[in-house]
């Protein structure tokens, strides 16, 4: 294509492409053509780079689930070729969906074992996976089309809904999703169990003799109508068809994620080819604009630009030389119109002032020479404005210098673009000849694939004789073992009937009517073979019967039986024997609740007396709580006066104090023991309750020795020997003291127990109580 390029010139403006700048313009209406939007496929790329990130994210989670619970994986190879995967339906747990997590643990205990069973269509389909898949563990496989599984009736449902409440249990099988052609299968794993929400809902259910079904509550615990129960303590983990449900959704959102990243990868494959249209476009419409560019640098270079740069210079500075030029002959028209109004007036009035004559003549002459000084400045700039227009003159001509240059570029264009043409022709038919190449090859890629195909016919039908052969061959090592072996059967029947002739000597006579009819030994009528097939069948039934039938049972029977009586009269005497023992039972509970009914009268009278003792005023006993006996409990009751209190909160401590120590000396009271220690139990007491002890020791225990440790005197004046210890020159020392009052006077005597040996004073007195106090 030939470019007709053209010049304009002018001020301030180089050359520029007119042609060039065309170009421009059609790329740029190219492109806006394509509909590419740069920044929407920005956005797709960015999303893919996003999208591939989470794709990764989520395989890498999907593999560390799965590689968590190995067990739920499951691997086989095809059994046969072309085999229909389909088939192979997978693990239970896999194709069971849990509606409410809550109950995941329950329906994992429910089905037990059965949730790692493998679901087929048909046996057939087991079968084949069994003997020729390959399994790296063994499975129980699960065939639709022959299990057989009953499910609970709905009056079954209704009970245990009425038991313990519609929302309280509920089926198993009603609590799993699957696909309805599974159902056979579901049932069979969970149509046989209950889910209850705690153990005593599912005891209810199981044990009740109108359902009898097997229980599981929401912990794992399970109930089984034969009397077990499983459960406790569980691991702390996700039961596995939790994990399941968390692996099936990972495995949604990757398949979500990888459909959007499908959809944004067939959108940037369909964006692409324009987006490689539009880079082109974009590199030619820079290219465009970068020669622009250069052209015009080149040209803002040149001399003639220069000097049509100084030739707009010099015109702006003549048309300001002309503006001043017009004002200084606007001035000096004023100042000549103001000279010839002057001289009228000197004229017309001689009596002016001399003074304002000279001034008027000064500037006057100032006026002339501002005047002679303009005239010459114009002078100058016309001067120059020759020059310039002698300079533009020299300027026209270098720019037709110019134009006849570019005609000469103009020519030179044109022959390359020729020689363009001719370039673009033999590469057309070179493209012609590529093309009639790539046909050929194309042609010779047919021939030799029809070659190859040729081949793998003759490979094959060579495979399929070799196969032939191999198998004649089989065959007729077959046929030489059997002849063989029948020569070697026949040498051991020979063998035999020899044998069978020298043990059995009527053989010999009555050999010669083998074979004869009507005889015994019609061979016709008994069909030796036959008789032998159905000894080895009987045999075989034999050997069967054998591994499920005791043969020893007629036997044993007799034993049996002696051992069942002997079991029933073994069971007689113990159901006497129990019999006798809960009526033994009932007499001592009997026996017991007097004793303790008989107790606490006893402790009873005596804490109120002991307590009425300690604390003049004052009464207590124990009694059985609001509507129950003595057998479920006892309260301390107190009360001061006639006003009974209503809890001990209310006394104080040292009353507090006094009624446990009143109640634990009634019980000691009921069954006396011969000898007390009391270390200090009157510590928080003050002197007259100290008095009040002692005097209640010595009025309710007449039969019992006393040891008691106190500080106080009131405990000193009720005991019949009192020891006091003391430190002397610092040695402990021991006294002895023995009180007895006679007649309003004491009498003591002193036993000193240390190295100088104190004398003894007082006299023996006659005790009816001994009470000693440390």
């Amino acid at each position: 294509m030939n470019k007709d390029i053209v010049l304009i010139w002018g001020p301030g403006h180089a050359g520029i492409s007119v042609n060039v700048r065309a170009d421009q313009a059609v790329k740029t209406e190219d492109m806006k053509n394509l509909g590419y939007d740069k920044e929407n496929h920005e956005q797709l790329v960015a999303l893919q780079h996003q999208l591939t990130c989470d794709v990764q994210a989520l395989k890498e989670k999907l593999n560390t689930l799965e590689a968590k619970f190995p067990q739920l994986l499951f691997e086989y190879r095809d059994p046969e070729k072309n085999f229909d995967r389909s088939k192979v339906h997978g693990l239970v747990c896999k194709l069971v969906q849990v509606k409410d997590m809550k109950y995941a643990t329950a329906l994992e205990v429910a089905a037990g074992g059965k949730l790692y069973n493998i679901v087929v269509d048909t046996e057939m389909t087991g079968k084949k996976l069994l003997q020729k898949g390959e399994l790296r563990r063994r499975y129980t496989i699960i065939p639709l089309n022959k299990i057989s599984a009953k499910a609970i009736d709905s009056a079954t449902i209704k009970r245990a809904e009425y038991l313990v409440g519609k929302d309280n249990v509920h089926t198993a099988l009603s609590l799993t999703g699957y696909q309805h052609e599974l159902e056979p299968a579901m049932q069979f794993v969970f149509g046989s169990a209950f889910v209850c929400q705690d153990m005593d809902q599912a005891k209810s259910v199981t044990y009740d003799q109108k359902v009898l079904k097997r229980t599981v509550t929401l912990d794992g615990n399970s109930f089984d109508p034969a009397g077990t129960l499983t459960g406790g303590a569980r691991k702390q983990a996700l039961a596995i068809l939790e994990h399941l449900s968390e692996l099936r959704s990972v495995k949604e959102s990757l398949s979500s994620k990888q459909q959007q990243l499908s959809k944004v990868e067939l959108q940037l494959a369909s964006l692409s080819k324009i987006a490689d249209k539009y880079k082109q476009l974009k590199q030619q419409y820079d290219l465009k604009v970068q020669e622009t560019e250069l052209l015009t640098t080149c040209l803002t270079q040149s001399s003639h630009h220069q000097q049509l740069e100084e030739i707009s210079v010099l015109r702006s500075t003549i048309a300001d030389q002309q503006e001043m030029l017009k004002g200084a002959q606007f001035i000096q028209q004023q100042t000549t119109k103001k000279v010839h109004d002057l001289e009228d007036k000197t004229k017309n009035a001689s009596a002016m002032k001399e003074q304002e004559l000279q001034e008027s003549e000064k500037h006057l002459a100032d006026c002339k020479r501002f005047l002679e000084a303009s005239t010459e400045k114009a002078r100058k700039k016309c001067q120059e404005e020759d020059a310039i227009r002698l300079d533009l003159v020299e300027l026209s001509k270098e720019a037709n210098n110019y134009h006849t240059q570019l005609k000469s570029t103009e020519e030179t264009i044109a022959t390359t673009l020729d020689a363009l043409a001719k370039l673009e022709a033999e590469a057309k038919q070179t493209q012609d000849g590529v093309k009639a190449a790539h046909a050929e090859v194309c042609k010779q890629k047919e021939l030799l694939t029809a070659c190859n195909k040729d081949i793998n016919a003759a490979a094959s039908e060579h495979h399929s004789l070799q196969k032939e052969a191999s198998a004649g061959h089989l065959k007729l090592q077959e046929l030489q073992n059997k002849v063989t072996k029948l020569t070697k059967d026949s040498q051991d029947t020979a063998k035999q009937v020899n044998l069978l002739m020298e043990k059995y000597e009527w053989i010999a006579n009555e050999r010669q009517f083998f074979g004869q009819s009507n005889s015994p030994y019609d061979f016709e009528v008994n069909n030796p073979k036959e008789a032998e097939r159905r000894i080895q069948k009987l045999t075989e039934t034999k050997e069967k019967l054998a591994k499920s039938v005791n043969m020893r049972a007629m036997n044993l029977l007799g034993s049996a039986e002696e051992q069942y009586a002997d079991l029933m009269k073994k069971r007689k005497i113990v159901l006497n024997d129990k019999a006798k023992i809960a009526a033994v039972i009932d007499e001592l509970d009997k026996k017991k609740n007097e004793a303790l009914k008989k107790a606490w009268e006893q402790v009873n009278k005596d804490f109120g007396s002991i307590f009425s003792t300690l604390l003049p005023g004052t009464q207590a006993k124990l009694s059985p709580p609001e509507g129950q006996t003595v057998l479920d409990g006892l309260e301390v009751k107190v009360a001061f006066g006639d006003v009974w209190k209503e809890s001990l909160s209310e006394l104080s401590g040292g009353q507090r104090s006094l009624v446990a120590l009143s109640l634990i000396l009634a019980m000691l009271l009921f069954k006396p023991a011969p000898l007390y220690i009391l270390d200090e139990v009157d510590a928080a007491l003050d002197l007259s309750h100290t008095q009040n002890i002692g005097q209640m020791i010595r009025s309710h225990f007449k039969h019992s020795q006393f040891i008691v440790v106190s500080l106080k005197d009131g405990m000193f004046n009720n005991a019949n020997v009192l020891f006091k210890t003391k430190f002397v020159d610092g040695v402990s020392t021991v006294a002895r003291h023995v009180q007895q009052q006679i007649m309003g006077r004491h009498m003591s005597t002193e036993d000193k127990e240390n190295e100088d040996g104190s004398e003894k004073q007082g006299t023996a007195a006659k005790r009816t109580k001994n009470m000693l106090s440390i």
